[in-house]
């Protein structure tokens, strides 16, 4: 599949914590989407100010503040449209003044550009995947190395299981994946590449999925 937008990886960072958000600009409407923006927006707006852009929609995988804090400044900016689950939205009482909520498998459109919102609970109740095109915006859902932790209000190792299950069968393996957080791996492998990696594709049974993932003493993430 062709992708019909531009795409551009910004890292941020506060303190000890390292997001990563993504610029997508559509070829021919030079419309623009952002997925989690975070900590710093001067990245975001000289490659808007570069790439003749404006920003129409902010895509936001789940509701945790380092996923969400640069949404007001850009609402005051450009104004675009916020997207969330409802699920996600209701469940956190997460608002904002151009908040838009939607339920599973609907599509957004940027310009001639369709992104799928696909519901993969597990680290929050109602986070999301992006799919539009060869990319897939993953969140805190799947990352390089892993997945989201469960463990938090929420959060669900079983739900979780059945969310990575679910990409597995329905993104093909060329797929580029691009998280919210490395600890070690750039963003943009293809799916391919964690199926062989990634130890969450390869524990295929609930039980052992839930007990390896809800380990206690798990080493501490180094955000990279």
């Amino acid at each position: 599949m062709k992708d019909t937008y531009e795409l551009f990886t910004i890292r941020t960072q506060h303190n000890s914590f390292i997001n990563y958000s993504y610029l997508g600009i559509d070829k021919v409407s030079r419309n623009a989407f952002v997925v989690d923006p975070s900590w710093d927006v001067s990245e975001l707006l000289n490659l808007l100010n570069q790439h003749g852009a404006s920003l129409e929609a902010i895509l936001l995988t789940h509701s945790h503040s380092d996923h969400t804090n640069m949404v007001e400044t850009l609402e005051k900016l450009y104004a675009p449209s916020v997207y969330m689950s409802k699920k996600e939205a209701e469940f956190y009482q997460y608002h904002c003044e151009r908040l838009v909520t939607f339920e599973d498998n609907e599509q957004i459109w940027i310009g001639d550009t369709p992104i799928t919102a696909l519901i993969t609970p597990g680290h929050t109740q109602g986070s999301v995947c992006y799919w539009s095109g060869n990319s897939l915006f993953s969140g805190d859902t799947i990352f390089i190395e892993g997945c989201g932790i469960c463990d938090s209000v929420g959060g669900s190792a079983e739900e979780m299981y059945y969310s990575i299950r679910r990409m597995i069968a329905l993104i093909p393996s060329h797929t580029k994946v691009y998280p919210g957080h490395s600890f070690g791996e750039a963003p943009g492998k293809d799916m391919s590449y964690l199926y062989q990696w990634n130890i969450y594709f390869q524990l295929d049974d609930i039980n052992q999925f839930v007990n390896f993932r809800n380990r206690k003493n798990k080493a501490i993430f180094q955000f990279k």
